[in-house]
């Protein structure tokens, strides 16, 4: 098998670099046309019923047509909005769920019109470090969309997601470290090497199990879709927003599921390297064929997205919030104190600590599963004061027309 020098990156010729952009920005963009008819086709079949079934034979064309139906409505700007980043807002979504997948490694060296190049975009010794940068840039677009709509439920969903980033984006980042840790590299390419004889889904699990949970929070997916919760907040940050705007944050979200399925695939699941059996065939890793691979993994997670939308109901905001900050994130410091000694053992030439760490990895799996269960069945929302109940006493601030609680109005006092 043939991996990506590292050198290599930075000298392809422009329309080779251009060829790969281009290449990468239609294949999202056919991902996202595919996902979205294969998610209504899956929740219809879950939920007993067809699906699209209309438009094109056996509704294939419903997302096209979707598509081009949202490009040619009508787009209305509310009055009161801060017009420029509200116009701002759906690009500042879109662009950085594009520019992440630069340095996702789909495959490893082939040769196009005798150029040998690799199926990457470019790399960096930081590279998984610039995905998290350019996911987190995302999110500002969401925040400016429910700040800039002038409007109540927009807002509270742009703040409940700055609330969902800051929680989820931590634990994200030590399921990193983690892997950092194991792989000596933070270079995606290197990950991938690194992986050619065991995946670091089996001795990192819990960073795996623990990723999962914050990639279905961080591209805000049910449960997790508490910043547009239609029950509660009409559409939340994007009920403003129609047209092309609109689709430009229906893309976005998309597009981030593909690319924090990618950075699944690349850091658990040995990126483009073929599975098993498959791997004992000698040209399953060389030339065209890791593309494949990689895009099988990808759409494995994607089929999890869709899987988790037609199953589970949406948390509660204190079950969200207990799941990162309490279980989560001290999960993830303790496993990686684990993960940082055996390095620091194997260092020293205790190799057999491998199979140690994966048991252990396996019981801190459970016993992390456990915890999410639990908080996803709890009942108990928080201790009520007593007093409070018995005399309806709650920190509710007051109607304009009203004068606070506890002092008297002004027709009172005048009087």
């Amino acid at each position: 098998m043939t991996y990506p020098d590292p050198t290599l990156f930075g000298h392809d010729p422009w329309w080779l670099i251009l060829a790969k952009a281009l290449l990468i920005f239609v294949f999202l963009m056919l991902t996202v046309l595919t996902a979205i008819l294969i998610e209504r086709k899956i929740l219809g079949w879950m939920q007993m019923r067809p699906g699209p079934n209309r438009v094109g034979p056996w509704g294939l064309l419903q997302s096209l047509v979707d598509g081009v139906k949202l490009a040619l409505k009508e787009g209305l700007i509310p009055a009161g909005v801060d017009k420029f980043i509200y116009l701002a807002a759906p690009v500042i979504s879109v662009v950085p769920a594009f520019i992440a997948f630069a340095v996702i490694p789909m495959g490893g060296e082939v040769s196009v019109f005798g150029h040998r190049t690799a199926l990457q975009l470019t790399d960096m010794p930081v590279a998984v470090l610039y995905i998290l940068a350019a996911t987190s840039i995302g999110v500002y677009g969401i925040v400016l969309a429910g700040w800039a709509s002038g409007s109540t439920y927009p807002l509270l969903g742009g703040l409940r997601s700055s609330a969902q980033v800051i929680s989820y984006e931590i634990a994200m980042a030590l399921s990193f470290a983690a892997v950092f840790i194991y792989a000596g590299t933070m270079s995606t390419s290197g990950i991938v090497a690194s992986q050619d004889g065991l995946w670091y889904i089996f001795p990192l699990l819990p960073s795996f199990i623990i990723y999962v949970t914050s990639m279905v929070g961080e591209t805000n997916r049910a449960p997790f879709d508490l910043p547009e919760a239609e029950g509660e907040l009409v559409g939340g940050f994007h009920t403003e927003y129609s047209s092309i705007k609109f689709a430009m944050f229906m893309l976005a979200e998309y597009v981030n599921m593909a690319t924090v399925s990618a950075l699944a695939t690349t850091l658990f699941l040995g990126g483009w390297h073929a599975p098993w059996p498959i791997n004992m065939w000698d040209g399953a890793n060389t030339g065209w064929w890791p593309l494949l691979w990689f895009t099988g993994k990808v759409w494995a997670f994607l089929f999890l997205f869709f899987w988790l939308r037609g199953t589970l109901p949406r948390m509660r905001y204190d079950q969200f919030m207990a799941m990162g900050w309490k279980i989560l994130i001290p999960v993830s410091l303790a496993w990686i104190m684990i993960v940082a000694t055996t390095r620091s053992l194997r260092n020293q030439g205790y190799d057999q600590l491998s199979s140690g760490l994966v048991a252990v990895g396996a019981v801190v799996a459970l016993l992390l599963l456990f915890a999410l269960w639990r908080t996803l069945q709890a009942r108990k929302i928080r201790n009520i004061p007593k007093q409070a109940v018995d005399t309806g006493v709650f920190p509710v601030p007051p109607l304009p027309t009203e004068a606070p609680k506890g002092t008297a109005s002004k027709e009172a006092t005048n009087a």
